[in-house]
């Protein structure tokens, strides 16, 4: 019951960071475009992790796993930053926001292969009526638009799966979380320096508002929430006990942009909302 505890907590914590993303991720690109922004929040993201990582005394990668690390910095944040950015620009945020939203499911059905991970009928019945509750909070005043960035947001997706399963996998191999995220954050980064220049060019225009929006977006939502993703995933059991708290992240960034950003919320925000909530309740209970 404790290590549910621990998971449930490093899990909610890691979605409300991720969700604060979105209000303060609008205020940046008054300044800044998409792909600068990737490679900026990596980068120091990296220095924020590489600081608390020699703090803690975290070890250096084996040799033969670096490939790995890049690989999971290529899907975590390389390629998911690429695709995602590429597919809003065609796509309405409820739309994005949907597509992404698969993540969870993607995760848990490549899981059950790669782990012999067993999920309860049940389990699979609460990340069904999760999903329902993304398309209630998401369209219950808009429109689903279907384009070329359905495309690159459905590659987003994977790409985002395909990290969450390195991840695991690099969790058994003995590395802790904050070795993972730093490791994979620094390939990210590296992966992302054909845009420094820009990026650099952007940054000294910049007024103190938009970098200190910026700073924040690498330490909290990048570097401190997937070093608690991490750790959420090396105490789960099964990666679908993490991977379904995303569902929260549609609820939670709709509170916040109304905070921040003065966004009213609608009724399918609580209907919808109230429905993740208790999928989320019930998988953790009786869907594994």
């Amino acid at each position: 019951m404790e290590k549910k505890k621990t998971v449930f907590l490093f899990s909610f914590f890691t979605v409300f960071l991720w969700a604060s993303a979105f209000p303060l991720t609008k205020i940046v690109h008054e300044q800044f475009t998409s792909n600068t922004i990737g490679f900026l929040r990596c980068t120091f993201a990296s220095f924020f992790l590489i600081i608390i990582g020699k703090c803690n005394h975290i070890r250096l990668p084996h040799k033969r796993d670096i490939p790995l690390f890049f690989l999971s910095g290529c899907m975590g944040f390389t390629l998911y930053m690429i695709f995602f950015n590429t597919g809003i620009l065609t796509l309405t945020s409820a739309t994005s926001s949907i597509v992404i939203a698969i993540t969870p499911i993607l995760t848990a059905i490549i899981a059950t292969k790669l782990y012999d991970e067993h999920i309860k009928k049940i389990g699979w019945i609460s990340i069904c009526t999760a999903f329902i509750g993304v398309l209630i909070l998401l369209l219950w005043d808009g429109v689903l638009s279907v384009n070329i960035g359905m495309f690159w947001t459905l590659l987003a997706a994977i790409v985002f799966c395909i990290y969450n399963i390195i991840n695991r996998h690099l969790s058994a191999k003995g590395y802790q979380a904050l070795e993972t995220v730093t490791y994979s954050m620094v390939c990210g980064a590296i992966l992302l320096s054909f845009c420094s220049v820009q990026s650099i060019q952007l940054l000294f225009a910049s007024d103190v508002k938009h970098i200190a929006a910026l700073v924040y977006l690498a330490a909290f939502p990048s570097a401190l929430a997937y070093f608690s993703w991490g750790k959420a995933m090396s105490f789960a059991q099964k990666t679908s006990e993490v991977t379904n708290f995303m569902f929260v992240t549609p609820l939670l960034s709709t509170i916040l942009g109304f905070v921040i950003l003065h966004e009213v919320p609608n009724m399918g925000t609580f209907l919808g909302g109230a429905i993740i909530i208790c999928s989320i309740i019930v998988f953790n209970l009786k869907g594994k």
